[in-house]
């Protein structure tokens, strides 16, 4: 069996093995691939049977170019990257790896909200930099430092990624208000579901795990911005789309938004005319939630029992049908 991966480095960088992988047929292992050039993906692909991509669009051009593929792997959930209806055409199995990031994303969304409210680079940088020495006082905090404990968290988008934050917020003695388009008796457990309107009012964070649709694309902007509470927090380890980032940089500046906890950003990687990147008060990570090294074994242990499910004949997290 002739297989590819894409781009494995972001993946596995070293630290991982795709002993696993190998153990199915010859494995070609590429780094990177270029994102926009066709031509080096459809020569990379060649006449590779089993192809694993992130990022790298899998079009219909190079499908039919590469006339040998019969299962295509998304190294991610998301799997827009795939023409779904060429693959199908072509009787060519997509699969993806729903899931496998779930408690890393929900982590990383308390790390940045911990940022803000406890300011630990900050503070760890002045006592680096010998303000605590030199300071007449045993301890000195020259950022507002905030409990949250009795403070509302809202939730747009209440899955298994939000649900997950959730329950961390529960943890910490947060109130927690979800709005999703559907409710679940899972999601009762954690939260109380209310409209969008009403969560927007209510919270002094707001923490955004939606998926990317029409509906969704900068679902925070500035109407919305005006129905939040003066100093309200804002997450977002969703998308970069959900946000309009113009409207949001504004909000930040006025003072509006307190503070802004964002590991995705409209275009990554993030672009230097990015208003963001000059906003007061906006701490942006490069798309790093779902990349613990336990997260990131478990996209590769997933993918690889997707690919053997598919050559055992019973696909599993085949997407597009």
């Amino acid at each position: 069996m002739n297989i590819v991966v894409l781009e494995g480095y972001t993946t596995n960088p070293g630290d991982l093995s795709w002993k696993e992988l190998e153990e199915l047929g010859e494995v070609t292992l590429y780094d990177r691939t270029s994102l926009e050039d066709e031509a080096e993906a459809i020569e990379r692909i060649g006449e590779a049977e089993l192809v694993f991509t992130n990022k790298v669009p899998i079009t219909q051009t190079v499908l039919e170019a590469c006339a040998n593929i019969r299962f295509i792997g998304v190294l991610a959930t998301g799997y827009n990257v795939v023409d779904i209806e060429a693959a199908r055409e072509r009787g060519i199995t997509v699969s993806n790896v729903p899931d496998y990031s779930t408690d890393s994303v929900a982590q990383h969304t308390f790390a940045l909200l911990l940022e803000i409210t406890n300011q630990v680079a900050h503070h760890s940088r002045e006592v680096h930099n010998g303000k605590w020495e030199h300071h007449e006082d045993w301890t000195f905090y020259d950022y507002p430092l905030m409990e949250l404990s009795g403070k509302t968290i809202g939730i747009l988008g209440f899955g298994k990624i939000g649900q997950a934050v959730g329950k961390l917020a529960r943890a910490f003695g947060m109130n927690v208000l979800a709005y999703n388009r559907s409710e679940s008796e899972s999601g009762r457990q954690i939260a109380n579901y209310v409209s969008k309107e009403e969560l927007l009012a209510q919270a002094d964070v707001l923490s955004l795990h939606l998926p990317l649709t029409e509906k969704t694309k900068e679902i925070i902007n500035a109407d919305a911005i005006r129905q939040m509470k003066d100093g309200v927090i804002l997450l977002n380890t969703g998308r970069g789309p959900l946000i309009n980032e113009h409207d949001v940089a504004e909000a930040l500046n006025e003072g509006k938004i307190y503070a802004a906890g964002l590991d995705v950003v409209s275009t990554e990687s993030i672009q230097s005319d990015n208003p963001l990147l000059k906003a007061q008060n906006c701490f942006i990570t490069p798309h790093i939630a779902w990349a613990t090294k336990e997260s990131r074994q478990r996209l590769i242990d997933i993918s690889v029992e997707n690919a053997r499910a598919f050559l055992r004949g019973q696909p599993v997290n085949e997407v597009g049908y």
